[in-house]
This record gives C-alpha cells, structure tokens and sequence, in this order.
C-alpha cells in the first residue's frame, strides 16, 4: 500500500500536519511519499492507493496561492478507485473562514471521483496532542478504507 501526502504552509503548522500523517502511515507499514505542494503534481496521485492534502486557509477563506494550480489539476483528475483524505491547520479567530480550503479540496477529491476515506480534519493553529491523536486515527480510518477496498469502486 503507497500513501502521497501533499501539504501547503506558510507557519510550519501544516508541514506539521503532513509530518504527522506521514509518520502515522510508516507506523503502519505504508510507503508514504511527502511533498511540498509546488514540488508536487496530482498525477503523483496516480501511483497511490491513499491521497493526502494538508492545506492551509489563506486570509477569509481562499486557497493556497501556490496550490491554485494544483487544485485545479486536482478537479480535473480521474482518481476513481482512490481513497482520500483532507487535514489541515487554520485559525479559529477566521470564524466562518476557518480551515475552509481543506473543506474546499474535500470537494475536489469528490469530483475527481475519489473515495472519501476519513472526515475531514480541521486542526486549530499547531497540532497538539489531542490533534495528534485525531490524526492517527484519521490515517487508520483512511488504511481501512484502502484495505477494504472501497475505494476500488
């Protein structure tokens, strides 16, 4: 099983984020590939059983600048028979705003046709411990999803 993490920061908090996943899927044994989002391309996606986004919220909602590319090409990818998942660190203080961008490549991943593998995970500012935990239990629902098949509909 290969998992791709791609993650978008500009605090640390979700390159952060990504670490944390990545390790969560060694711990378990899965081949995890880990990229910036402007070194990365959705037809890494291609090659993975599990897809990852870390994203940030870019001021009232807006995406990541360096990832708009990505999201497009993400939108207008085939990923039938992928399992994804999105998590990411926002700010609370954004109300309304907060953590939107992960909720917004959630979307993508359903229009390329990709499995909804976890609920998407929205982390305030830096993971703490409780973040952590929710994450390894978002990488263990995302494996078994993967593992279950579902996402080879």
């Amino acid at each position: 099983m290969k998992a791709v993490v791609v993650f978008a920061t500009i605090t640390g908090n979700n390159e952060d984020v990504a670490d944390i996943v990545t390790d969560a899927f060694e711990s378990h044994g899965v081949e995890v590939d880990e990229n910036e989002m402007t070194m990365a391309d959705v037809a890494d996606f291609e090659d993975a059983d599990i897809c990852v986004v870390c994203p940030y919220t870019y001021d009232e909602g807006a995406l990541p600048d360096e990832g708009l590319d990505f999201f497009d090409d993400l939108q207008e990818s085939d990923l039938h028979g992928k399992v994804y998942g999105v998590a990411g660190s926002g700010d609370t203080a954004y109300a309304d705003d907060f953590c939107v961008a992960v909720d917004k490549f959630g979307e993508a991943f359903d229009v390329a046709g990709a499995t909804k593998g976890a609920e998407n995970v929205h982390i305030n500012l830096a993971p703490d411990e409780d973040d952590i935990k929710t994450l390894d239990a978002f990488v263990d629902k995302l494996i078994d999803q993967a593992k279950t098949g579902a996402g080879n509909d």
